[in-house]
């Protein structure tokens, strides 16, 4: 340090001196509790060295710029621990070093300690001068340089462009990325070299789960879009077309499809095309085995595997459901008048209609629609029509058997019948894709006839049979219906319901055309139209259009706006909380419960459409339901009714086919409430929760409300909706929307049961009245839970698998397990929500990384068994 500026002590010298200290300093280990020996010397000399470097500041030959740059590299890793942290001295002095090395170098005198400046330094230094790096670009930032211009930060970029590959490099893919999103700089990853085969899927698998927490939606795009970038380039078609979906990117399809070389891959990517359903052709298919795949032509036979493997073929009635025998006080079979015969209630028939279409659905066989068609004649009108559509459920997805045996009763001399047989035909048809088009075929007729219930059925079936088709042929076909401006209240039906399809059909499209129809239908409509209690499912209809676009549905909510209607506000709430549906953004969550901050007692809609709002925004994503949940709380105490009575459906939402022990309590304790639609709403929440699961707890309670209840007819038909609910498929469907490892939402299935939740705000005036058959809607949500593994020739393989719970295992070091307390099961097997598989046998490789639904097995060709060993 030469305080008494003795000439004897040349740069030559101190240069050694310093060499020295930067061995020392660069080899000292610490154990994790102690500071290493050189920075505990140095530290009572910071002040001279940073007084040393301001010294040399104006000299200019290059042994002493040489020295100067070694002093400040020094000081970078002093700073690290003993400057201030709003000051960002390391940074301060990599920077002033970084200068003096260019220096050297544009005077041809490249400097060999110019290499190599980073990493040598250690892991925790780098890290911690990427935490200032991130700091100074905020600063500069918000001192108004622009963030999209280079130039500004040419400096610090440059340091990026080091730091970044060495993170990588070592494994510290997380870090490396957190520091991309903090300078806005995510597609540097792009132009990579250390981004390989090997570690391309930490960075991609880190890329989705961080870009649930991006609040922009810009910066949400770009994640995804730089995981898509680096999927396609390491030739992962597969992870590249979920990532692509989960971007409603369907413009890259043809392209992925176009550049997989491997067939089997190829069909694979058709199974996800056909689970998501997606309509989209392959070209030049001659052979007809990708198109079959995406149109899900083989879904009816897998299930029906699925149901022979697991011996629940044979067909369950309502009673089987019901168990009344287990009752405490025995239902209506032990009263004393029991020899007289029982009279059945049109509404007690009307419900075992419904329990037993949900309970049969997909297996073909049941025993009160399939061998005659007595049952259909111990209803009462649109009682009938809901008994003949229940047909389409029974049978669903098998079109060309169940199109045969609901032929005859589209010739029944009943209206109501036929237009039951016209919605079976649509339910039936539901994500299957045929060549024959039947939906469209047969019900073309009824739409553009002037038979209200046959419109009616039509529209819905429609609606059902091409739920996400988005298919222009529909569409041409149902505005016109949007557009009639006849004023009698079953015109303002006929509309809503042919909205609500072409918003099923086109959901999260963003369709113009449809959307400025149904727009310019509600500014058109007059006061009466819209205080109708269907003009909601228009409106529902619009939303779905936008479902999870986030700011793309602003224009139409400035249009929504100046409708002078208090179905307005309802109408926006509904079309900001589809936009933003599974975004977790709390800012929207925030206006939500503004929205519920004033106390109404009526006209409150738009309350309640806020509340089922919170559920849908943070859906499917952990920590903003959990913290919904705890708002759910403060709902209940403080707010009116009209908010309390969405609260159970909000709380459904965020269970779909989940049933999780807190929230079926919740909801247990709701369905005691003495206000009649809050417990109406949470019985059906029940029945959502807990929809395919078999749950025996949520059984016993049902069975207890139904004798709770066994006075009140509405509480009574709620509860046997919801008993065929969880009995669905006979416990092998589910309606989750959420599908490969809970990263795609399937716009149809949450479609599907958005249309249930928008109907229980009006029980009333929906399902316990004339409209029961909306119920029908949950079709387009149903799936079979399976993980169902096949050969290369589509036939079935079981191997053994182990079920077990997801556990989240992103950005963890080394080969973490990804299930926690597995069971070995052979396949077919059944998956709850929050479960995940993995194979238990190296004999075989899966073509998809993921698990569930129809898997594609190859033979692994480096497996040796043990005989020849």
């Amino acid at each position: 340090i030469n305080e008494n500026k003795e000439a004897a002590v040349t740069i030559g010298i101190r240069q050694n001196a310093l060499d020295l200290i930067v061995t020392e300093l660069r080899t000292a280990t610490s154990s994790m509790t102690s500071v290493p020996k050189p920075l505990k010397f140095l530290r009572p000399h910071f002040a001279v060295i940073k007084k040393l470097h301001v010294d040399f500041a104006s000299e200019e030959n290059n042994e002493a710029v040489e020295f100067r740059a070694r002093v400040a590299d020094v000081l970078a890793v002093l700073a690290m621990t003993m400057g201030k942290r709003e000051e960002r001295e390391s940074l301060k002095y990599k920077l002033l070093a970084s200068e003096d090395y260019e220096t050297l170098s544009s005077k041809g005198a490249d400097s060999k300690h110019a290499e190599d400046n980073f990493g040598s330094w250690g892991h925790e230094f780098v890290r911690s001068l990427a935490g200032e790096i991130g700091q100074e670009y905020n600063k500069r930032v918000i001192d108004g340089a622009d963030p999209d211009d280079d130039a500004p930060f040419k400096d610090i970029l440059d340091m990026v462009d080091i730091i970044v590959p060495f993170h990588i490099s070592h494994n510290a893919e997380a870090e490396a990325i957190d520091l991309l999103i903090e300078i806005q700089r995510l597609k540097i990853l792009l132009g990579l070299n250390t981004v390989d085969e090997k570690n391309y899927e930490r960075i991609c698998v880190y890329l989705l789960k961080t870009s649930d927490f991006m609040s922009d939606p810009d910066d949400y795009k770009e994640m995804l879009e730089t995981a898509f970038e680096i999927y396609k380039k390491q030739k992962n078609n597969f992870n590249a077309l979920r990532v692509g979906l989960r971007m409603s990117n369907y413009d890259c399809i043809p392209e992925l499809l176009d550049g997989c070389d491997d067939q089997l891959m190829k069909k694979q990517m058709c199974l996800l095309l056909g689970r998501h359903r997606v309509n989209y052709e392959v070209e030049d298919d001659e052979d007809e085995e990708y198109n079959p795949l995406i149109g899900n032509e083989k879904l009816s036979e897998f299930f029906l595997k699925l149901g022979q493997d697991l011996d629940v073929m044979e067909a369950k009635t309502p009673e089987d459901i019901y168990k009344s025998h287990l009752a405490e006080t025995g239902g209506f079979s032990r009263r004393r008048d029991s020899g007289s015969p029982q009279v059945d209630s049109a509404r007690a028939n009307l419900a075992s209609t419904f329990v037993n279409a949900f309970v049969n659905a997909g297996f073909g066989q049941d025993k009160l629609m399939t061998p005659d068609s007595e049952w259909l004649y111990k209803n009462k009108e649109h009682g009938m029509m809901s008994a003949a559509a229940s047909l389409g459920s029974i049978l669903l997805w098998n079109v060309d058997e169940g199109l045969t045996q609901i032929d005859k009763f589209l010739y029944s001399s009943e209206d109501y019948v036929k237009a039951g047989a016209a919605l079976a035909v649509g339910i039936l048809c539901s994500g299957v894709r045929n060549d024959a088009d039947p939906a469209l075929a047969l019900l073309t007729e009824h739409i553009e006839g002037d038979n209200h219930i046959m419109k009616c059925a039509a529209c819905t079936g429609l609606g059902i049979a091409y739920a996400g088709s988005a298919r222009e042929d529909v569409m041409e076909l149902l505005i016109p219906v949007i557009e009639s401006s006849n004023c009698e209240s079953t015109k303002m039906m006929e509309v809503s319901l042919a909205g609500l399809a072409l918003g099923l059909i086109f959901v999260g499209r963003c369709d113009d055309s449809v959307g400025g129809t149904i727009v310019q239908r509600l500014m058109e409509a007059s006061e009466d139209e819209l205080s109708h209690s269907h003009s909601r499912f228009l409106c529902l209809g619009l939303a779905l259009l936008f479902l999870g676009q986030t700011e793309k549905a602003d224009g139409m909510i400035e249009a929504l706006k100046t409708i002078e209607h208090k179905i307005s506000k309802y109408a926006v709430i509904m079309l900001e909380t589809c936009a933003y549906t599974g975004s977790g953004n709390v800012l929207k969550v925030q206006e939500m419960l503004h929205q519920c901050a004033e106390h109404l007692t009526e006209d409150a809609e738009h309350q309640m459409a806020a509340v089922i709002g919170l559920g849908l925004i943070t859906l499917g994503e952990d920590v903003g339901a959990e913290m919904t949940l705890r708002t759910f709380d403060h709902l209940l105490h403080y707010c009116e009714l009209p908010i309390k009575r969405a609260v159970p459906l909000s709380l459904a939402v965020l269970h779909i086919s989940n049933p999780d022990f807190g929230v079926v309590d919740q909801l247990s304790r709701l369905s005691h409430d003495p206000d009649a639609e809050i417990s109406q709403n949470a019985i059906l929440g029940l029945g959502i929760v807990s929809a395919g699961s078999n749950n025996s707890r949520v059984a016993g309670l049902l069975r207890q409300l139904n004798e709770f209840y066994c006075k009140e007819a509405g509480h009574v038909f709620c509860v046997r909706i919801s008993q065929g609910l969880l009995h669905m498929g006979k416990g092998l469907l589910s309606i989750n929307p959420f599908h490969s490892d809970r990263m795609l939402l399937n716009g149809p299935a949450l479609g599907g049961v958005l249309v249930l939740l928008h109907s229980c705000l009006d029980l009333k005036n929906t399902i316990l009245d004339k409209s029961h058959y909306l119920l029908y809607y949950l079709t387009c949500a149903m799936n079979p839970r399976m993980l169902m593994t096949i050969n290369e020739d589509m036939s079935l393989r079981p191997v053994t698998v182990r079920v077990g719970q997801a556990v989240e295992t992103v950005g963890q070091a080394g080969n973490p397990k990804k299930i926690t307390g597995f069971q070995t099961h052979q396949t077919p097997v059944l998956l709850g929500v929050k479960e995940r598989a993995e194979l238990g046998t190296e004999e075989v490789l899966s073509l998809s990384d993921i698990l569930e639904g129809i898997v594609i097995l190859k033979d692994n060709p480096e497996y040796k068994s043990d005989e020849n060993n």
